[in-house]
């Protein structure tokens, strides 16, 4: 069984190297050998596929369903969606929070706020979505310092807060 999940590991290695988007999505912060081409899949190919990434966040179960019905209202995660999609997302937006800046100021600034840590993670996937899929729709690579620069213009308390601290 091992041997075989070894000879799968190296073939899907193999396979994810010859895809278009590898050098983009292996060097986000995180994706290392087995969020790479989870990461790949979840994309795909197809660029007219999403029109934007609220489609990608409600398809793969990310973003929160807000149910009103007369006065009362409620948040809860989508039930109806690949759960492994949501896992990918999931998995690797919890990798970014020892390898990014700003992902770890967020996921830190979320849990002070009362978040649970799976609610943090899933929050900062949310985040990390729009920015993946605008590197993958104009096929530029994720660099840190465009985006703290991008934080910095907007006055981004990600950053302020880091400045009084």
């Amino acid at each position: 069984m091992l041997e075989a999940i070894k000879r799968f590991d190296i073939e899907i290695e193999s396979v994810a190297k010859q895809h278009d988007d590898y050098a983009l999505i292996s060097a986000l912060p995180g994706a290392g050998p087995s969020l790479a081409p989870r990461l790949l899949v979840a994309f795909g190919e197809q660029r007219e596929r999403y029109n934007s990434a609220a489609d990608i966040q409600k398809y793969s179960g990310i973003a929160p369903v807000t149910e009103r019905s007369g006065k009362k209202h409620w948040v809860h995660w989508r039930w109806q969606c690949p759960t492994f999609l949501r896992q990918t997302f999931v998995e690797w937006a919890a990798q970014t929070i020892n390898k990014s800046f700003w992902a770890g100021e967020y996921y830190r600034q979320q849990r002070v706020k009362g978040s649970m840590h799976q609610a943090a993670v899933r929050s900062l996937a949310f985040k990390w979505i729009r920015i993946l899929f605008r590197c993958w729709q104009t096929q530029t690579s994720y660099d840190e310092v465009v985006y703290l620069k991008a934080l910095e213009r907007r006055g981004s308390p990600l950053l302020i807060t880091n400045k009084i601290a």
